[in-house]
């Protein structure tokens, strides 16, 4: 009997499927699991009955017996007058008529399943439509590894075993734990029925609109531009959208879905574009007085209650005198007000450029930025690869260099201290700098570490004092808080009284003013246009917005010590980051002498071999230390203490 026309449609996909891969110089055959595995291990196993699997996670077989047959995308590959092509075909019509209900056998590894048994039923079923099919599973253990492939599987088996969900995958150590956050379940809450019913639905309804958005397109994920979506509009409005709703959001961040699947997705601006000069055109034609350009700063708290908001009001203050005949500044501050409803107040009065000062108002400022296109919205923060929102920080770790050379050479005891606030991008670099820098000046020199995200700023110093450390370097300002009004910068505290060594500078008078002249010529404009990436603006002190200055009671000869660093770093010829070094256990950091890159070092989440003490793990920080980790924490102090003991 000569098959029908369904065979010879799915032989042509199968036929079209091996072309494409030839022409890759990829094998045409399905994989096979056993080719796959680690030939001479044997690896635990784990039976996890009869359940539904994606069919399109079915990649392959277990073994190679019947690899020839099928083309990698399962369609059928032997001649239309073979035995093989009569069963398929009765198999089909079986499929029309009754149904497939016998479940197939599969192993599954690392999320992907090889057929044991039912490779024609699979094919059918693909070629088909079908989107899941049951299956009796046996799940394969891979090997332990730190391997970015290896702990992400893990992470999916974790939040698989409580919300029994199958079908999502995500890309990225944390995700899984990220895309519950974002739902607002913890990561051991275990998902009723209808919980999992609902996420279902919504996850359906989502791909469908990804994939008539042009998703199929992208090498982002579904589940990863399910977690962008999420992140910005929330999983409440997820849920209650329609499909045509869920299509149109998706069209305002578009370009945010397509930056997740880039591989370097964030653009990094070292240095402040130089100001372009005027045209000759221009400096002919009559001068007529323009608009003011409008400029909002939003703070989260009042300045005279917080240094960190002081600092950014006084760097105001210092752009809007300089840059007075051409720039009108406005602050609004959100206590006890939403920031979102503070942003389109501030959109609404004429701001074209905006200013949050906080990484806590990141989820705010993104939206205004999605909604608000002809505006410019800035967020005080770092390595965030949103592509609306732009982001700005400060080098400070170069200036933490310098304070830990200077720490080094004072101390007589070997012992420095170090009080960090939050385990968020930028933090941990600064921790590293002052440790090798105080290292560099004196190789015995240990830093003990404390936290005040998790003990309290007061209590953080304390604690040291009370281990006999006495050269201290605390917060980067002073604080405002009734309970953390102490020492900062780099101190030597006695018995008796504290003696101010050196104070790290953050100078945003600079920075804003030299935004702003950005914003005035429009190479803002032309940064954002030209790249597809997200924009960071990480300028250090080369680009005079950081700097340390010196106290009394530092001694001359130290001052001019820190002098030599401080000129060098200016210059760049000083590298605080030269490899190779060691970090806490025991692992090198480059094995030849060479400069860490800038994303390297962003995304520092180790501390170096003579720091005493950890990075936090989520559920030790403060309310507000867990609300800044959420938005720009570093992906060890995401994690839970459980899980790192895992």
């Amino acid at each position: 009997m000569q098959p029908e026309v369904n065979y010879k449609e799915a032989y042509k996909l199968g036929q079209k499927d091996m072309r494409a891969k030839l022409a890759k110089n990829e094998s045409p055959y399905l994989l096979v699991l056993d080719h796959i595995l680690p030939s001479k291990k044997v690896l635990p196993q784990v039976r996890l009955g009869v359940i539904q699997i994606p069919v399109r996670w079915i990649v392959g077989t277990k073994s190679e017996g019947r690899v020839n047959a099928f083309a990698s995308n399962f369609m059928p590959i032997l001649d239309e007058n073979t035995e093989f092509a009569a069963k398929w075909e009765a198999l089909y019509r079986s499929h029309l008529n009754e149904g497939i209900r016998d479940p197939i056998k599969v192993y599954e590894y690392l999320n992907r399943y090889y057929v044991e048994e039912g490779n024609k039923r699979v094919s059918v079923l693909k070629y088909c439509g079908a989107y899941t099919l049951f299956a009796e599973v046996t799940r394969i253990m891979p090997e332990e590894s730190d391997s970015d492939e290896i702990q992400q599987y893990l992470e999916y088996l974790r939040f698989n075993r409580c919300s029994h969900i199958n079908f999502i995958e995500l890309t990225g150590r944390g995700s899984y734990r990220e895309l519950l956050r974002a739902m607002g379940k913890s990561p051991d809450e275990v998902w009723s029925e209808a919980e999992q019913r609902r996420f279902s639905s919504a996850y359906y309804y989502f791909e469908r609109a990804y994939k008539e958005s042009g998703g199929d397109k992208l090498s982002t994920t579904v589940g990863d531009a399910l977690l962008s979506y999420i992140q910005i509009y929330g999983y409440a409005d997820l849920q209650n959208a329609s499909e045509a709703k869920i299509r149109i959001n998706l069209k305002k961040i578009w370009e945010e879905i397509t930056l997740k699947g880039q591989e370097d997705a964030i653009e990094l601006k070292t240095m402040p574009t130089e100001e372009k000069k005027p045209s000759v055109l221009a400096k002919v034609l009559p001068v007529t007085k323009p608009t003011k350009f409008k400029a909002a700063f939003v703070y989260d708290v009042p300045p005279e209650t917080s240094g960190w908001v002081s600092d950014h009001e006084m760097g105001r203050q210092h752009a809007q005198t300089v840059l007075g005949d051409k720039v009108d500044t406005a602050v609004y501050i959100c206590e006890g007000t939403d920031v979102s409803d503070v942003l389109e107040q501030a959109i609404a009065d004429g701001n074209k450029l905006i200013f949050t000062v906080s990484p806590r108002m990141l989820q705010a400022s993104l939206h205004a930025a999605i909604d608000h296109p002809d505006v410019v919205v800035m967020n005080c923060s770092l390595n965030i690869s949103h592509r609306y929102v732009r982001t700005y920080y400060t080098r400070m770790y170069e200036t933490k260099f310098i304070l830990g050379v200077l720490a080094g050479s004072l101390t007589q005891s070997d012992r420095l201290g170090y009080v960090c606030d939050y385990p968020i991008f930028g933090q941990i670099a600064g921790i590293n700098a002052f440790a090798l820098g105080a290292q560099m000046a004196n190789p015995r020199a240990q830093v003990f570490l404390e936290w005040s995200s998790v003990k309290g700023a007061e209590e953080a110093s304390l604690s040291l004092h009370r281990q006999g450390i006495h050269i201290i370097s605390s917060q980067d300002t002073a604080r405002f808080a009734k309970d953390e009004r102490h020492n900062f910068g780099l101190s030597h505290i006695g018995q008796d009284k504290t003696d101010l060594l050196a104070v790290p500078v953050w100078k945003w008078g600079v920075y804003y003013e030299k935004i702003l002249r950005s914003m005035l010529d429009k190479t803002i404009t032309s940064e954002y246009v030209n790249t597809a990436r997200a924009l960071n603006y990480y300028w250090g002190m080369s680009a005079g917005v950081a700097d340390i200055e010196y106290a009394p009671a530092l001694p001359l000869a130290s001052r001019r010590y820190a002098e030599f660093f401080r000129g060098s770093l200016i210059s760049g010829v000083g590298k605080p980051f030269i490899t190779p070094f060691y970090t806490q256990d025991g692992t090198i950091i480059g094995a030849h002498q060479r400069e860490l890159s800038l994303e390297q070092i962003i995304n520092m989440d180790y501390l170096v071999d003579n720091v005493v003490g950890a990075i936090p793990t989520y559920e030790e920080l403060s309310d507000m230390g867990k609300a800044t980790v959420d938005t720009a924490g570093v992906r060890q102090a995401k994690q839970d203490a459980d899980e790192e003991e895992g």
